[in-house]
This record gives C-alpha cells, structure tokens and sequence, in this order.
C-alpha cells in the first residue's frame, strides 16, 4: 500500500553481532576482535536468558533522556558459539531497539565473560533502570541487522552474511 513506511511499520527486527577471541586478518570487518582466553560462556548464556524477562532497557542506551521511551520487547536472545569456544554469534529480536543498545549489551556480556561483571548485577542493572556513569559498547564491526519482519511480509533471513561467516554457520552450536 502506498501509505507503508520500512521503519514505522516494523513489527520485529534481529540483529546479530559476531565476535572471536582470536586473530584471523580474514575475519576483520566482519567480526569483532576480543583476544579474551576463557570466556565463562556458561555465565554469558545465563545472562541473555534474562534479556527477554524485562521491557525497559534505559540501563542500556547511551542518552536515555533523548528517547521517546526505553521500552522495548525482546522477543528472543542466544548465544551461539563454534566448536572451539573462540567464535560467537548473538542473535537477539526486538520490536525496537535504542541507540547502541546491542552494542552495549554485548560490552557488559564479555565483561561477564571476563568474570569482571556477575551475572547478578547485569540483572540488577536491568531492574534499576539506572543507566550507569560509563557504558562501553562492544566494537562496531560485527553488528548485522539480520532480519526485518512487517505485519504484511515475513521473509526468510539469509544466513550468508560473508563468506567467511558462512563456513563458520555449519560449526555452531547452541551453547
């Protein structure tokens, strides 16, 4: 219909950000660089389990005030990893998202991974609604918006992002 609008008409968007804790020149662009040696993953994964237990995620956006509202919907949150523990994959789906949001949730999952952040006050942040002094975002370079669904179209997601990525799908697993 010509009153459809590919922003305002959205119903849920995914978005995946991929990450490895290893060099690899092949992988630059695609995903972020972490050189971090055993990521508590365990703690991780329990840590997006609570993403989609709450709606207002003023915690996690850079200039709360600047937003109509904080509040958003996830719908789903995983974290995928390969084989060898060292490439991750986090797919999260939302009817909205704030500025930086993926990015920062990221930054506190890895630090949760580095055993600097427990999973307990991850959640405590989420319930304060508090924004904290300093958020540091996880690095641009990894970040996909994956897939776009409206109440009129619901397309299939393509998988192949890169063709580095693409010889890595066949390896994850749920962890």
């Amino acid at each position: 219909e010509d009153n459809q609008h590919a922003r305002f008409d959205a119903v849920q968007r995914t978005y995946d950000y991929f990450f490895h804790t290893y060099k690899d020149p092949f992988l630059n662009g695609v995903s972020a660089l972490y050189p971090e040696k055993n990521l508590d993953v365990q703690k991780m994964k329990q840590a997006v389990s609570l993403l989609p237990l709450y709606n207002d995620y003023r915690a996690m956006c850079k200039a709360p005030d600047k937003k109509r509202t904080t509040i958003c919907k996830i719908s789903s949150a995983t974290l995928f990893t390969d084989s060898a523990g060292d490439f991750f994959r986090f797919q999260i789906s939302a009817d909205r998202f704030l500025g930086k949001m993926i990015r920062i949730i990221v930054g506190k999952l890895l630090l949760i991974g580095k055993d600097e952040l427990s999973v307990e006050e991850f959640e405590r942040c989420l319930i304060s609604k508090q924004t904290p002094p300093t958020l540091e975002p996880a690095y641009p370079q990894g970040l996909y918006l994956s897939k776009v669904t409206y109440p009129f179209l619901d397309v299939s997601p393509r998988t192949d992002f890169a063709a580095i990525l693409r010889s890595r799908v066949e390896s994850w697993h749920l962890v």
